[in-house]
């Protein structure tokens, strides 16, 4: 089935365990209201990008990749402009599905089997070769791995608070000791309580952040140095390091692994 970001779909009125869209955004940016529902959620990106915001955490679905939401989780889905998405609906009675909200690297057989679905009737016999076709997409993505493509928001509110104001100027490069003063505590009170909330360093709550955000705006077709310089990093050369270091290949060799350039 195919729809518009500002259509309605309630997969949860499908009898069948799974069902999917794809949705087409035009020139301007479209996001969903915050919502939850019974089945399980795949958001894939085909082309653009897709940001979700999951309960306690800030979720970045970058090209050929996809985003699971668990049975009931409160989200909202941010499409870019001119994307190309597909949401695929599973039911949380089947078996080997991920148990908590996480970033799946999924493979081009996954990715088309996805998409044929969506253009099946939703309303598939349970004898029919599209319901064949939906068994070995389930067994596909059982095999899927994980990505961490996430940035925690602390339930605390101080630290909510650094969090927002990170979203929102994330080129600030305010040392952990610096956050502290600003918050009137101690640096080993806030590292403490930072730990203790997102299981993160400072450092690499922070990394977090600029992965998210890094891998938005290489999908959004902007440079490596623009996006090295609204990060705050010194020189294009130290964000290739930071990013290399995070996910193994450079900002330009990862993105044309994931099909963008």
């Amino acid at each position: 089935m195919e729809t518009t970001a500002s259509s309605i779909f309630d997969a949860d009125i499908y009898i069948q365990k799974v069902v999917a869209i794809r949705m087409s955004v035009s020139d301007r940016e479209a996001e969903t209201p915050l919502h939850r529902h019974h089945k399980c959620q795949l958001v894939v990106a085909l082309s653009g990008f897709v940001k979700c915001v999951i309960d306690d955490a800030i979720w970045m679905v970058p090209p050929n990749c996809a985003v699971w939401i668990p049975s009931h989780q409160l989200h909202t889905n941010v499409v870019s402009s001119n994307a190309q998405v597909c949401m695929l609906f599973v039911d949380p009675d089947i078996d080997g599905m991920p148990a908590n909200s996480c970033t799946l690297a999924i493979s081009p057989l996954v990715r088309e089997l996805i998409v044929h679905l969506t253009k099946q009737d939703q309303r598939y016999a349970f004898d029919s070769s599209t319901a064949n076709l939906v068994k070995v997409l389930v067994d596909q993505l059982r095999l899927m791995p994980t990505e961490q493509y996430n940035f925690p928001i602390p339930a605390d509110p101080r630290l909510k608070s650094i969090a927002s104001k990170l979203v929102n100027t994330p080129g600030d490069r305010r040392t952990v000791a610096q956050w502290a003063k600003a918050n009137a505590m101690s640096e080993r009170t806030l590292a403490r309580l930072i730990k203790q909330d997102v299981g993160l360093t400072f450092r690499r709550w922070r990394g977090q952040l600029h992965i998210v955000l890094a891998l938005q705006k290489l999908a959004s077709g902007q440079s490596v140095q623009l996006i090295a310089e609204q990060l705050g990093y010194e020189s294009v050369s130290a964000f290739i390091t930071f990013f290399k270091k995070a996910l193994g290949k450079s900002p330009k060799q990862y993105m044309r692994h994931h099909d963008v350039f």
